[in-house]
């Protein structure tokens, strides 16, 4: 196996055609979750990955499962119980100037119920190459926090490369429980995926010139490699896509993307996707290029999980035009 990941994924429900939640009368179905949507963009590169979580053992919790599988990732270290919940969250797309939001119907979920020491790690990381997580993990419970921390330990222990992303958000936890899980768990981590705002007001790091940034972070932590993604925001459905990486002491970047979105979720998964898939095969400005180029096209894609191709990810890097392909 080349990467376990860890995290929850929930059942998305979104109205059609632009309704608000309030005038809803159905919705649309789709799966998704920061570091299952990671797994399958690794999937879809050819690597082998599996999704380590815990899910309830009724049609929800099996669907969730279902379509992990029908993506290509591997289900045998998810948890089934006969307590607790599925996580749901609500989508109401926006376009401009109202912009699209979430509503979380997630609290007390099977993976929030989580602890240490359900997950038997040490064989989930037999011969595995990497291990990835998001904040997400450790924001939703205290005990989901402690066992986010127990499965980087282990990985550690067991030899991987442990890759992590706090992927912040604000509705799960404060940035001060955030800032005090995270400076635990950047002692595990090797390779760390951020943002300019995340790594100034967690780690302590001035985001504002990139290339100093992730030189210093790289260096404050001993990481391996450090990247960071960078979208600008003119419309609710047309943004720019680029990210910046340091290894080595040598800075590097992407090409700028320019992205005509129908669904932007996932897009950041896909690019940690591109992005340990290029470093797999030791080369940074691989997996910065692959992973930006993941994340510019995701946002063409509905839904969370990237469907995509190698062949789609190596035009974009390649510089592809747009003609129709006949």
């Amino acid at each position: 196996m080349d990467v376990v990941t860890f995290g929850e994924a929930m059942i998305r429900l979104t109205p059609a055609n632009f309704r608000r939640l309030e005038q809803a009368y159905s919705l649309d179905v789709e799966i998704g979750g920061a570091e299952l949507n990671t797994a399958v963009g690794l999937a879809r590169l050819g690597r082998t990955s599996a999704w380590a979580s815990r899910l309830t053992d009724n049609p929800l919790g099996h669907l969730i499962a279902n379509r992990a599988r029908e993506a290509g990732v591997s289900t045998e270290h998810v948890l089934f119980t006969d307590q607790d919940r599925v996580g749901v969250y609500f989508l109401e797309l926006g376009a401009s100037p109202r912009p699209s939001g979430l509503v979380y119907d997630r609290a007390d979920s099977a993976m929030a119920k989580i602890t240490p020491g359900m997950i038997d790690w040490a064989a989930a990381f037999k011969g595995v190459k990497w291990f990835y997580l998001t904040g997400i993990t450790a924001a939703l419970s205290p005990s989901s926090a402690e066992a986010s921390l127990e499965a980087l330990q282990a990985a550690k222990k067991a030899g991987l490369t442990t890759c992590l992303d706090p992927n912040y958000r604000a509705k799960l936890w404060t940035v001060e429980q955030a800032a005090a899980w995270l400076n635990k768990a950047i002692t595990y981590v090797d390779v760390l995926v951020t943002n300019p705002e995340d790594v100034e007001r967690f780690f302590g790091v001035p985001g504002k010139d990139v290339e100093q940034a992730t030189a210093e972070a790289a260096k404050k932590f001993n990481l391996g490699a450090v990247a960071m993604t960078m979208r600008q925001t003119p419309s609710v459905w047309k943004n720019t896509f680029t990210a910046v990486g340091h290894a080595k002491g040598q800075f590097l970047r992407t090409a700028i993307h320019e992205v005509e979105i129908v669904d932007r979720l996932g897009a950041g998964d896909a690019f940690v996707s591109g992005l340990i898939h290029g470093l797999m095969n030791g080369d940074l400005q691989q997996g910065l290029d692959y992973g930006a180029a993941m994340g510019a096209l995701k946002h063409t894609v509905p839904g969370d999980f990237p469907w995509l191709t190698k062949a789609e990810v190596e035009g974009v890097v390649n510089g592809m035009g747009l003609r129709i392909r006949r």
